[in-house]
Formats: C-alpha cells, sequence, structure tokens
C-alpha cells in the first residue's frame, strides 16, 4: 500500500475500480446514515465514533506494514481536510438527515462538483468543455430525478445542506497540491483527526449516546466504518490525488440513483418506470467528464 509515484498515471482499470467503489458504497450510505439516525444516535457523536474507530484502524494498521506516519506539517493539512469535509461536510449533512426530505439532500450533495469545477477555476485549473457538459448533465438529471420527491425540510436543515457541500468542495480542491503523505494514511489521518473534531462538537452541543440502541443502528454505524469510512474514503482520497476533480466529483450524480434503488429496496421508498430516465441521464453526465478527463489527460 504504498504511495503511487507522481511520475505514474495510473491506469484506465485503477480509476473505475476507485469510482465504483465510492459510486455504490456512498450510495449506500445515505440509507445507513438514516437507519442510524432512526436507531436514536445524535448526528454528530455517531460520526465522530464512525471516523475515529476507522481511522485508528486504518492508521494501526498502515504503521504496522511499515507505512510511514504523518510528519507535523502532513497532520495540520490532513487536520484541515478533516475538519472541512468530514466535520463540515459529513456531520452537516448528518444534521440534515434528521430534517430534510431525502430528495432535497440529493440535489444539495449533487452540487458539490459544480462548486469544485468553481473552486478549481478559481485556483486555475479550469475544467475542460466536456466536463463542464458532464457537470451540466448530471446536475439536470438529478434535478430530474428529484422532481417528484417531497423536496420539504427545515431551514436549519438546509442550510446545514448548502454549509456541507460548500465545505467539502472547497476541502476537496484545496488538498490538491498540498504536503500530504500516502493516499491511505491520508485517509486515515483525515478520519481519525475528523473523528475527534467531531466528538468536540458532540460534546459541546451535549450530544450523548443512548442508553439503549437497536441491533439495526449499532449495524449501520459498522457498515458507515468498515464500507462508508475505511474503503469508500479511501478511494475517493486516492481519486482526489490521481484525477481532475469533476471526475473524482461525479460521485454526488451516481449516489442519489443508488441510493433510491436501496431506498425502494430495503426501506420501502417509492421507485418507479419514471424514475429510469433521469437515472440514464446522470450516468451520461459521468461519461461525459470521463471523457473530457481523458481528453486532458492525451
Amino acid at each position: 500500500m504504498g504511495e503511487i509515484s507522481p511520475a505514474k498515471t495510473p491506469g484506465t482499470s485503477m480509476i473505475w475500480t476507485a469510482l465504483i467503489a465510492v459510486y455504490l458504497i456512498w450510495g449506500s450510505t445515505y440509507l445507513a446514515i438514516r437507519f442510524a439516525l432512526e436507531g436514536g444516535l445524535p448526528p454528530f457523536l455517531m460520526a465522530g465514533v464512525r471516523f475515529v474507530i476507522a481511522g485508528a484502524l486504518m492508521l494501526i494498521f498502515l504503521r504496522l506494514r511499515g507505512e510511514k506516519m504523518p510528519t507535523r506539517m502532513q497532520w495540520r493539512n490532513v487536520s484541515i481536510m478533516g475538519l472541512l469535509l468530514l466535520v463540515f461536510g459529513n456531520g452537516l449533512v448528518c444534521v440534515a438527515e434528521q430534517t430534510v426530505s431525502s430528495g432535497l439532500t440529493a440535489v444539495a450533495v449533487a452540487s458539490a462538483p459544480i462548486w469544485m469545477g468553481i473552486f478549481s477555476a478559481l485556483r486555475g485549473e479550469h475544467p475542460s468543455k466536456p466536463e463542464w457538459i458532464g457537470i451540466a448533465i448530471g446536475f439536470i438529471g438529478v434535478l430530474w430525478l428529484n422532481a417528484g420527491s417531497s423536496l420539504s425540510g427545515s431551514m436549519t436543515g438546509m442550510i446545514a445542506l448548502i454549509l456541507a457541500s460548500l465545505a467539502w468542495s472547497f476541502g476537496s480542491i484545496w488538498s490538491r497540491g498540498k504536503d500530504l503523505p500516502t493516499p491511505f494514511v491520508t485517509s486515515g489521518g483525515q478520519m481519525l483527526a475528523g473523528g475527534l473534531l467531531m466528538l468536540v462538537v458532540a460534546l459541546v452541543l451535549g450530544e450523548r449516546w443512548p442508553h439503549e440502541v437497536s441491533n439495526k443502528a449499532l449495524g449501520s454505524v459498522a457498515y458507515l466504518i468498515v464500507m462508508g469510512s475505511i474503503i469508500g474514503f479511501s478511494a475517493y482520497v486516492w481519486l482526489l490525488k490521481h484525477v481532475r476533480p469533476a471526475l473524482a466529483g461525479s460521485y454526488a450524480y451516481v449516489n442519489p440513483v443508488i441510493a433510491v434503488i436501496l431506498g425502494a429496496l430495503l426501506a420501502n421508498e417509492k421507485f418507479g418506470t419514471n424514475d429510469l430516465l433521469p437515472m440514464g441521464i446522470i450516468l451520461l453526465g459521468v461519461v461525459a467528464m470521463t471523457v473530457g478527463k481523458a481528453r486532458r489527460a492525451k
């Protein structure tokens, strides 16, 4: 699990393996978060425990494998990433899912690649025309997918989603070019630092672990630790290092499709044939971004 040399370009199969992991796993985490919150777990405490355990396990494993741990400057950088991507990004999504409909959550999260493209342009990394087209197509598909959903939600929840999307996008772009350890060490350090900060937030807010927690909620947290954090989050950090932001952020368009399917299968959420066309449009947007990335690489 050593660092891949910057001079080497990862193969297409590696890129698609990481993308599919992020697409499928993160698409399922919305339902897992919902089950955990329905079980009475408070948002920041639940997320903090999730990321502290995942980050600690990952760093211990990597240290035993002989990986070099972060320097003081690298710990500073991964901690800032943990603050932006996890505390503000994931934490505020957990807060929003208490009061905001799934439709509005999907639309808000789908705006992340838009913001990533804008932040990239501000730092001189302008997305190519096909990438901008892919961003637009994907966003239209998500809006269409959620046209029949209940977009109701509290004002606090909607503000939380906007801030979460902005923080996640800015943190993703900010991390590019920074002094960071290997992608997997970065992932573990970021989760540990972000999780500890989440626990501080939970303490300040007075969140407490309930006396009784359902097996369903505990199972959801375990799934979030292993699949959503250790595997999914590591794949995303690796993508940030090796592909353009527009492609790395394309998960936001595919995740709602996965979330809708799983919601219909596991939570009896409404799903019909009218959803198939917007899902196809979302995938078309991902293809357009992939083509744009390939052309830019050439």
